[in-house]
């Protein structure tokens, strides 16, 4: 739904302001990639089983084969680099590095009585070692902090991984967490998207 508002939102901004056209300046900046929205219209689709209609995506504007060579598609994936994914209902993170599959670990997140927030985000702040300042200055090795007060971080009480047991927080092993750390260090943050679903 995020991802929808957000795409929603870049093709109503870029029909109702035309003269904001990319200009030569701006494809210096954006390496001269151009994106425009689009509307797929499923409807007509030949496949019986796709019931989605009018889905909106971003498209990239047609390149030349000359661009094609230089453009930053031929160096970079277009999206996250890493995806940290925490599934709350079987107390998993799987985490994918160019969309393939590396790790899969057991977490704790919110007992009853508290919540772990679902969503997307990208990390905000990390700390190889941070205290809460709400649950009497309790350690957080490697804490990736991804909303408000909420981050991924290591945890002593690995017997309880797999089980809701936390404040809210998303509870791994040492090593796992020291990875994950290292990992996002690596990618940045900009290209690292944790969701967490139910």
């Amino acid at each position: 739904m995020y991802r929808f508002l957000a795409l929603l939102s870049t093709a109503m901004f870029a029909t109702a302001l035309p003269a904001l056209a990319a200009t030569p300046e701006d494809a210096a900046i954006t390496d001269g990639l151009q994106m425009r929205p689009t509307i797929s219209d499923h409807a007509t689709s030949s496949d019986p089983s796709d019931d989605q209609n009018d889905e909106l995506a971003m498209t990239l504007a047609p390149l030349s084969s000359a661009a094609a060579l230089v453009s930053p598609l031929t160096r970079h994936a277009v999206g996250p680099k890493l995806q940290v994914r925490v599934d709350l209902s079987d107390q998993r993170m799987t985490v994918l590095v160019a969309g393939k599959l590396r790790y899969t670990w057991p977490v704790s997140t919110a007992r009853p009585g508290y919540k772990t927030p679902t969503g997307f985000w990208s990390p905000y702040r990390m700390h190889v070692m941070w205290h809460s300042r709400k649950y009497d200055n309790a350690p957080m090795p490697h804490a990736i902090f991804f909303h408000e007060g909420f981050a991924i971080h290591a945890t002593p009480y690995v017997k309880r991984l797999g089980t809701p047991a936390s404040h809210g927080c998303v509870r791994l092993r040492g090593d796992n967490a020291a990875l994950l750390y290292d990992l996002v260090k690596q990618y940045g943050w900009q290209t690292t998207r944790i969701s967490i679903v139910q």
